[in-house]
């Protein structure tokens, strides 16, 4: 969600500000923009509405520099369009600002400060800019009137700012929203992700909540509230820039479908010891046998895993186990157990209701566990334990590894709880082979493409609308792959307990409505088929995925058999296809669908 770039010390900045938003188009956005400035005091603002492309196209070949910032946007105040788009400048042009992020008093801030003042866009982001300006007309340098509109500001942000009467420095703070400093020989850089600057330097500074920085060209200074000088080593980025590139694949999302069977087996190497022995910190297992519950914490993808990761906790470790969406949880936080234990699950680790929730936990003195993607990322930071997914990095904004990877993370902690605990169904669980296996699986599904593509033109070609329907696990693969259908292909796709349909979902069964039916569940498969024949009658047309032991010969996807407590890891698959099949005949853009962001940082 919204992208910020910067640069100061190098001649092309421009091509490096570019290729930065470039890496960051995964995020989500509707407009970008960049700033350019030198020594000589020659200033270039280009921004644009769309894509990073269009911006291009308004860049001339004189468009040069050794400093410059550069945005994407994803709207929150005002609508998309070139005067909303970042970079923003003040009233005379002397300050230019990007920002990610929600100003939560900007009305208040116009107000008091802002009467007589003409402002050209709706964005809280002007204001704040404006506001900067403000206090430099009242005699303060610059960092000082940044320092002071920063005490002023509620909310949450991450800015990087320039003074184009001082071109030697960007002036950079962050509030809830992500934010690094790329350390180069002779130059620095500033983003959001660090993938946006793998390709100029792989060391990177953590930048705290309530700090300011001085960036310049040869130096770094990092400041806390009250001014003190702060010090802190540099990390280097474990990522490889192969690893973000679609080489041969059409589509992020393909590439990443493909990657599942890969990351299963990275999973087991990580996790699990040759006897099939599971390893994980001692201290994390410890801590949450000793909790009377455990609350998952997450938001989208992330919490249909967590369903699937209560159904694991539960079986093999015997504690009790509640998901909650972070957005609902934090400010409608139901009564807690004596003892509880947090798990958040974030792709990102950046996910701002999840850290909202984080903030609040913490303050109460509770343990906490955060399962991400990214190692360094704020989730993990602010948690007392991380273990990470080892997807590698998921560009495409429909997550589809990320998800596979929590739950095989997560049936690990069951596992590591269940052994620990003594639990006879945990101890006989060889998850690692039974991982294996999975991954051999997955690769099966992913080979049949072609046959799930010509499903898909049978049953979504003109649909509005779908459902995903199953028991138990099945439901809460069918709510995942409801989610995936929605957000890439715009179906109107929902996703329901089977058992449900009776009490009112039924009445929305029409003549042609595909209706797809998930059964991996012994138990429940029977029941599931009664209620596929129920909206058959009343004119579905159905489409049934099932596992090798519980199909029949009417179905159209037969899943090989796997462990009982793992078979989301499969029947996700072919539903993930489902999704990409559908949006690719539409016409739609599979990796970047309207409205989204990759990684959500506002509340």
């Amino acid at each position: 969600m919204c992208g910020i770039v910067g640069v100061i010390g190098k001649k092309n900045a421009t091509e490096i500000l570019i290729q930065g938003l470039e890496k960051l188009e995964y995020r989500g956005y509707d407009s970008a923009g960049i700033y350019v400035t030198s020594n000589q005091q020659q200033n270039y603002l280009i921004k644009s509405q769309g894509r990073i492309a269009d911006l291009q196209s308004k860049i001339g070949k004189d468009v040069e520099g050794s400093i410059g910032i550069g945005h994407t946007r994803w709207a929150t105040h005002g609508e998309p369009s070139e005067r909303n788009a970042h970079p923003h400048t003040s009233g005379n042009d002397r300050f230019v600002l990007v920002h990610n992020g929600v100003i939560e008093n900007f009305e208040e801030i116009k107000q008091e400060y802002l009467q007589n003042k003409q402002l050209l866009g709706e964005t809280d982001t002007e204001i704040v800019v404006y506001l900067i300006e403000y206090f430099a007309e009242q005699g303060l340098e610059t960092k000082e009137a940044f320092k002071k509109a920063l005490s002023i500001i509620e909310g949450s942000y991450a800015f990087a700012l320039i003074d184009s009467e001082n071109p030697e420095v960007i002036y950079v703070a962050k509030n809830k929203s992500p934010l690094l400093i790329g350390l180069g020989k002779d130059f620095n850089v500033i983003c959001s992700d660090a993938m946006a600057m793998l390709q100029e330097t792989n060391r990177f500074l953590e930048i705290v909540d309530g700090e300011m920085v001085i960036v310049k060209a040869d130096e770094i200074k990092i400041e806390d509230e009250k001014g003190n000088a702060v010090y802190r080593e540099s990390y280097e980025a474990q990522l490889d820039l192969n690893d973000i590139e679609k080489g041969t694949y059409p589509y992020y999302m393909l590439k990443e479908i493909n990657d599942q069977p890969t990351v299963m087996r990275r999973i087991v190497k990580e996790y699990t010891k040759q006897n099939g022995s599971v390893v994980i910190e001692p201290e994390i297992v410890e801590k949450i046998k000793a909790s009377d519950r455990v609350y998952i914490i997450a938001c989208g993808t992330s919490y249909n895993a967590g369903w699937v990761g209560k159904a694991l906790i539960e079986k093999m470790a015997q504690i009790p186990v509640e998901v909650h969406l972070s957005s609902e949880f934090g400010y409608n936080m139901p009564l807690l157990s004596k003892n509880p234990f947090f798990i958040f699950l974030s792709q990102s680790g950046e996910t701002a209701d999840s850290r909202q929730v984080l903030v609040q936990t913490n303050r109460l003195g509770y343990p906490s566990l955060t399962l991400t993607n990214v190692a360094g990322s704020t989730l993990s930071r602010e948690a007392d334990y991380t273990l990470l997914l080892l997807a590698g990095p998921e560009i495409a904004v429909a997550s589809t590894k990320a998800y596979t990877a929590q739950i095989a993370v997560l049936a690990i902690v069951a596992k590591a709880i269940g052994d620990a605990s003594g639990n006879e169904q945990s101890e006989k669980f060889d998850i690692a082979h039974e991982l294996s296996v999975i991954a051999s699986i997955m690769e099966t599904i992913i080979d049949e493409k072609a046959t799930i593509d010509q499903l898909v033109t049978e049953y979504l070609s003109d649909t509005r609308n779908a459902f995903y329907i199953g028991r138990g696990v099945d439901y809460y693969v069918s709510m995942e792959a409801s989610l995936k259908l929605k957000e890439i292909s715009y179906i109107q796709a929902e996703g329901f307990a089977a058992g449900e349909l009776k009490h009112g979902t039924i009445a929305l069964i029409e003549k042609g409505t595909p209706v797809f039916g998930v059964i991996t569940d012994k138990k429940t498969a029977a029941h599931t088929r009664g209620n596929l024949k129920e909206v058959e009658s009343r004119g579905a047309h159905n489409f049934v995925i099932s596992l090798a032991s519980l199909s029949k010969e009417s179905d159209q996807l037969v899943l090989p058999d796997v462990h009982s407590l793992l078979t989301p890891l499969v029947s996700v698959v072919p539903t993930q296809l489902i999704a990409y099949f559908a949006t690719l005949q539409r016409g739609y853009d599979v990796d970047k669908p309207r409205n989204l962001a990759k990684s959500v940082t506002v509340e």
